[in-house]
């Protein structure tokens, strides 16, 4: 693979990137609720899942699951509905509380958060079939195979990581400045993004 091919394949995930979507919404609500330490575990889950995802794409297995339509929506489905109930919780249990709010949602343990990141991420099943149809636009055919595909996979998860990070950062960053009433307000937005990331989801065609 040659810089020129690899330097387009980042400008194309930089620009598939620039708008947020269901990861990126639920790593600003787990950021602000829990910190942004803590919600890394989030965005190791998404990684994780995109990892599996990317694997099953090199191994040929995009067809079997894209022939698949039912396990398709019913992957989906799940997914979303798993959102819209963490979403409607967070809001639920927002009070105007001093302080009491965060050391409720640290109490989430780390393999939630990760399970969470997890599920969103692989609640798109057709994710698969997107990285089947990406990869091979910048895969050389008279080069080897797999060092090629290692290299766009690591590249895709580290500015996929660089995204969470930056969005979990700047929701973090925000959240600190507020207490009370105001933090109250700002984890119901936070189930609300949650939201958002569900129905986001559930019309997500890829």
């Amino acid at each position: 693979m040659t810089l020129q091919i690899w330097l387009i394949y980042v400008a194309t995930v930089l620009a598939l990137m620039s708008t947020p979507g269901p990861s990126q919404l639920l790593m600003l609500s787990n950021s602000a609720s829990h910190g942004f330490g803590r919600s890394l575990a989030t965005a190791a889950g998404d990684l994780s899942a995109n990892a599996l995802q990317m694997l099953a794409s090199g191994l040929g297995l995009a067809a079997i699951i894209a022939a698949s339509g039912q396990a398709l929506l019913v992957i989906k489905w799940l997914g979303v509905c798993y959102l819209i109930w963490l979403g409607i919780r967070m809001i639920l249990k927002a009070s105007p509380g001093s302080g009491a709010l965060l050391n409720e949602g640290k109490s989430a343990t780390l393999k939630t958060l990760w399970l969470q990141g997890f599920i969103t991420s692989a609640a798109n099943p057709k994710a698969v079939v997107f990285f089947a149809a990406l990869f091979p636009q910048f895969i050389q055919a008279n080069q080897p195979f797999w060092p090629q595909f290692l290299i766009l996979s690591a590249t895709y998860i580290v500015i996929d990581g660089s995204f969470l990070s930056a969005y979990g950062k700047m929701a973090s960053w925000v959240t600190e400045k507020f207490k009370g009433s105001a933090r109250a307000w700002i984890e119901r937005s936070g189930g609300s993004f949650m939201i958002l990331a569900a129905i986001l989801l559930s019309v997500k065609t890829l």
